[in-house]
């Protein structure tokens, strides 16, 4: 499913091919796109604001976990994604 980036008010991020690859390894794109366009942008551009890549592979960690357990956005509820 694609998702409408045009109403973002910041830039888009482009997804880095490591972040692609945990996604898919860890079966979780479906989970990732079902996600608001926002959403999306937002977990792109905090894990590459890092500058360590330790941090970015910590942040990784968190937004995998998170779509993993749905629920969740950035440690907040979000019930939309909440898993049945």
């Amino acid at each position: 499913m694609s998702r409408d980036f045009s109403r973002l008010s910041r830039d888009r991020q482009p997804m880095p091919d490591f972040v692609e690859a945990a996604l898919v390894a860890r079966g979780l794109m479906a989970d990732y796109r079902a996600r608001p366009a926002y959403q999306q942008n937002d977990y792109l551009g905090w894990i590459m604001r890092a500058k360590r890549p330790a941090t970015q592979q910590k942040r990784l960690r968190q937004m995998l976990d998170e779509l993993a357990a749905g629920g969740l956005y950035m440690k907040m509820n979000h019930p939309p994604s909440a898993k049945r």
